[in-house]
């Protein structure tokens, strides 16, 4: 029987397949003891199983490396980590060997042991953490049942659930997975922002739907309005083939775009940048038609490996980004590690109390000067190849911004002494992305040549509200008017002193918000290449005097709701 269910768009595209229902991880498994002949096989059996995750982790690492958004890696290597603690590993055997009791069995103990660990913290970042616990936990139990059959995926499903991992989704789509359907989640969320660069359809928070679908229904989903459609009907089919046609054609037209300018209607040029991490990503901005970098990510030659890369591979790296970008900007964002982040390099904390809080990004940096140094002379070298920006993460104020002036201005001079050939002028910029910077801006100006918004972290930080809480609902949105009006007085102070200004959070790459951006004065946004082209198309169809005209309606609502209707009057067209 046909029904319908209403959720959130949170990745465009229309998927027509057949439900596959999973329901919440809950490890049930019953007490089970096994004789003593039988361990070592039982143990055999649970080391097979986590080496079997572990090499499915690293080949989804390696391929995901470079095509998608930074956080994906993160979750990844979060998890590889979490699999080869000790204290996990020598906790099961002990309880098959000591206790006797089943591979299972000792799952779900050991899960329950750190869970409740966890849990008992006063920190909520840790306590947030017992859902990688129950991620990885479920992955070991899945590759201990798993039969060869199981190794297809499920081609050609749609898969119905309670809520999805950052890790899964691009594994998910690697098996066959046409869309997916939750009945929690957000999407502002790691996962969607994922599903969105991965061109995979998802909804999410559509009520109900894991008490009324079935494994087998026929389901047509639409993730651009979030429409669930179970067993259709005749006229359903049709709507979903013409959506697919549309989508066909649009990405036909998207693809004439890749040289056209980002122009809008009244012939003001946007430049639109590109966010990247390694060479397929600057591969692919420079396809597309980049001005330039606006932001390439270091961490990656840090994260996953057991020693720091020292200078000359460093330079190496950042020399060929800027000979791969063929003459136009780079932007370079220094070290931007922190406790929140997979390390072994053993350069960040471990017990930080509160990570996101902690020593990151510059603080990190100036804490180990001889770690700067080295960043900061492969950089300076790097830019006598090509125009090159230095960007830094995580100021909160003019003595940090100063300290790193300071080592480039003495490391220019020693590397020119030495006869190195760089730049005559190397800029440096600071990411806006905590909110004492913003609003100390003034003064600090003056010590940096342009500025970068990161809007994933400043909405965390004003709004406090961690995005990936799914308890805080739409809480997290940078359609706060207080982020609004933050962004305003940093876009309109750049603008005053000749500084440039550029954002390059999740908003920067999402249609939607263009209108806005523009209206708020922006001339320079920095996203990943995959949303490029839509971001060309959006920016061809405004109009900037029209929309600045506006402006002032905009910074005169009071809630979000006022906001979102100010973007439908302005551009009730812009596709999600």
């Amino acid at each position: 029987m046909r029904q319908e269910f209403t959720g959130q768009g949170a990745a465009r595209g229309s998927a027509l397949g057949r439900a596959r229902v999973r329901l919440p991880h809950v490890l049930e498994v019953v007490e089970e003891r096994i004789p003593a002949e039988a361990v070592e096989d039982e143990l055999h059996h649970l080391h097979r199983a986590i080496g079997t995750v572990r090499a499915e982790m690293h080949a989804l690492r390696d391929r995901l490396h470079g095509a998608l958004a930074q956080e994906v890696g993160e979750f990844l290597d979060l998890h590889a980590l979490l699999l080869d603690d000790p204290e996990l590993l020598s906790g099961l055997d002990d309880l098959i060997r000591t206790g006797r009791y089943s591979a299972d069995y000792a799952l779900r103990l050991q899960r329950d042991r750190i869970a409740g660990v966890f849990a008992s913290l006063d920190d909520a970042y840790f306590r947030s953490r017992v859902e990688d616990i129950d991620q990885v936990i479920g992955r070991i139990h899945a590759a201990l049942h798993r039969r060869d059959a199981d190794t297809q995926g499920v081609a050609g499903e749609i898969l119905v659930t309670d809520a999805v991992a950052p890790a899964e989704i691009a594994q998910l789509q690697a098996q066959g997975v046409m869309a997916i359907v939750t009945s929690g989640g957000s999407a502002l969320s790691h996962s969607a922002i994922l599903a969105r660069s991965l061109h995979l359809p998802l909804v999410v928070g559509a009520a109900h739907v894991l008490q009324k679908v079935n494994d087998g229904d026929v389901l047509v989903v639409d993730g651009a309005n979030g429409r669930v459609v179970v067993e259709p009907n005749a006229a359903d089919l049709r709507d979903h083939r013409a959506r697919v046609r549309e989508l066909a054609r649009e990405r036909k037209q998207l693809n004439r775009l890749r040289r056209e300018p980002s122009r809008t209607l009244d012939g003001v040029d946007i430049r639109i940048y590109a966010n990247a991490e390694s060479r397929d990503d600057v591969a692919e901005a420079h396809a597309m038609g980049a001005a330039g970098i606006g932001l390439y990510r270091t961490e990656f030659l840090f994260l996953q490996r057991s020693e720091v890369p020292d200078e000359e591979e460093q330079f190496r790296t950042y020399r060929d980004v800027v000979l791969g970008m063929t003459g136009r900007t780079v932007t370079i964002r220094t070290l931007d590690l922190g406790a929140d982040k997979a390390d072994r390099t053993g350069l960040v904390l471990r017990d930080e109390p509160n990570p996101a809080l902690g020593l990151r990004g510059v603080r990190l940096s100036l804490a180990r000067p001889g770690l700067l140094d080295d960043q900061l002379r492969a950089l300076l070298r790097a830019s006598g190849y090509g125009p090159l920006r230095i960007l830094v993460p995580m100021v909160s104020g003019r003595e940090e911004i100063r300290a790193v002036r300071g080592r480039l201005d003495r490391l220019a001079a020693e590397l020119r002494t030495s006869g190195h050939e760089i730049a005559d002028h190397v800029p440096l910029g600071a990411m806006i992305e905590v909110p004492s910077a913003a609003i100390a801006l003034p003064g600090f100006i003056g010590d940096v040549d342009f500025l970068s918004i990161g809007t994933n972290d400043l909405v965390q930080y004003l709004l406090a509200v961690d995005r990936n809480n799914e308890a805080l609902g739409d809480m997290y949105s940078p359609l706060h008017p207080a982020v609004l009006r933050l962004m305003r007085d940093v876009i309109r102070l750049g603008q005053r002193r000749g500084k440039p200004v550029a954002v390059c959070g999740e908003i920067a790459g999402d249609p939607r918000f263009i209108p806005l951006l523009l209206a708020m004065g922006l001339t320079e946004l920095s996203l990943h290449p995959v949303t490029l082209l839509e971001v060309r198309r959006t920016i061809r169809a405004c109009d900037l005097q029209v929309l600045k005209s506006r402006a002032a309606a905009l910074f005169k609502a009071r809630g979000r709701l006022e906001i979102e209707r100010w973007m439908a009057s302005v551009a009730p067209g812009v596709q999600a």
